[in-house]
């Protein structure tokens, strides 16, 4: 998957023990056909039984959480609302003062802001507090078992034991959440492969218990994505009257210094800097919400966890730690007169005819509300992108 998150890890929560397990057959007999994809990739039978030892049924709290679709009614504004709080602001500050020579080394080396990579651990595990205690062989096991992300668990399933076969941890200590993420900052098990440094010199590159390998992980990771030094994130920002609303999305890449030519000035009315750094305009809540113009390094963070909502509180997280202030404009009510499965229907139809909504989950994001104001303008409908019942028709009918 290109993901290297799940859309869902994007909010980081303790996760729930696992209950005591009773041998399930079909489950043990189903670890068993995985042997051979294991001892295709070099690992070695005893290897593979340890990782194993003592797993006997499916997680149920996994099945739960990975059978829990998002509710459509969630928004941008509702997740930031719990991702970005006060105490995970005070704490990304204290960490600042605290970490300053770590986070300064490791900004030298990589390029990356710290404030960005306090957001990301903030985000990710509350600053090392929640790293979660599940299995991850268990967890990929029953992932696999029961056909949920199926393509997802075999990936890290191959990736999960050539960590064991390193040595850095033991299958007994091989812990993360439901979905395998591990660590201070959540690296899925090929993140860590390709990504993981040893910043402190042990020889290990320990992203569970040491903080400085885990946070020079991150910066290697987002490097590699494409972060820029000489740019921030983005910015939110004023349209102006008259504004042409087509030019909303991903696909208006434009510099800096051309935004401000056609209007566009930071919210706060400070200056941009930046002025060659491409970026395009974004609305994660649709058009009468607040706007943002975003950089590549946007884009790279979202490369972490394929998210515009995550990639967004991650940037307003590290911009609070800053000492920046709340989001300006005010988020707009988005109680559309649609159902869960019209909502479903109009992003299928969206993306079927070319308008690519970044899935039909239901959720109407930055994506959605870009795919609706480019198919207004292909239609010669008012560019307002409000999902509607009557837009859903029109689409039908088109």
């Amino acid at each position: 998957m290109n993901r290297r998150h799940l859309m869902f890890l994007a909010l980081s929560l303790p996760l729930l023990q696992a209950a005591p397990a009773f041998a399930d057959a079909k489950f043990e007999a189903f670890i068993q056909t995985l042997w051979p994809v294991a001892k295709a990739n070099g690992i070695s039978r005893d290897l593979f039984d340890r990782a194993f030892a003592g797993i006997t049924e499916p997680d149920p709290t996994v099945l739960k959480l990975a059978n829990n679709q998002p509710e459509f009614t969630s928004t941008t504004s509702a997740y930031l609302e719990k991702a970005v709080t006060p105490i995970r602001i005070g704490t990304g500050q204290q960490m600042l003062a605290s970490e300053a020579k770590l986070l300064s080394a490791i900004e030298a080396k990589y390029g990356v802001d710290r404030r960005i990579l306090l957001g990301i651990w903030g985000m990710e595990s509350n600053f090392g507090k929640d790293k979660g205690s599940m299995k991850v062989m268990r967890s990929l096991a029953t992932l696999m078992y029961s056909g949920l992300k199926k393509q997802y668990a075999r990936e890290q399933f191959v990736a999960a034991l050539k960590i064991l076969k390193r040595g850095v941890v033991t299958p007994e200590n091989f812990t993360g959440s439901w979905a395998a993420a591990l660590g201070h900052t959540q690296f899925i098990p090929t993140s860590y492969l390709s990504y993981a440094v040893d910043w402190d010199g042990d020889g290990v590159k320990d992203i569970w218990n040491s903080k400085e390998d885990a946070l020079a992980s991150t910066a290697n990771y987002l490097a590699k994505s494409g972060w820029k030094a000489d740019r921030p994130w983005g910015w939110e920002v004023t349209l102006p009257k008259g504004f042409n609303l087509a030019m909303i999305g991903r696909q208006k890449w434009r510099t800096v210094a051309e935004w401000q030519k056609l209007g566009i000035s930071r919210a706060d009315g400070k200056p941009f800097g930046s002025p060659q750094a491409s970026a395009f305009v974004m609305v994660p809540q649709g058009v009468s919400g607040p706007r943002f113009l975003v950089t590549q390094n946007f884009m790279a963070i979202m490369d972490y966890n394929l998210s515009h909502s995550y990639a967004l509180a991650v940037g307003h997280l590290a911009d609070r730690i800053r000492g920046g202030g709340p989001i300006l404009a005010s988020w707009p009510d988005v109680t559309y007169d649609l159902t869960f499965k019209q909502r479903v229907e109009l992003q299928r139809t969206l993306t079927a005819k070319g308008f690519e909504t970044g899935g039909d989950d239901g959720r109407f994001g930055a994506r959605t509300y870009e795919a609706i104001i480019a198919f207004q303008k292909s239609a010669g409908l008012p560019l307002d992108g409000v999902p509607s019942l009557k837009l859903l028709e029109r689409l039908r009918k088109s």
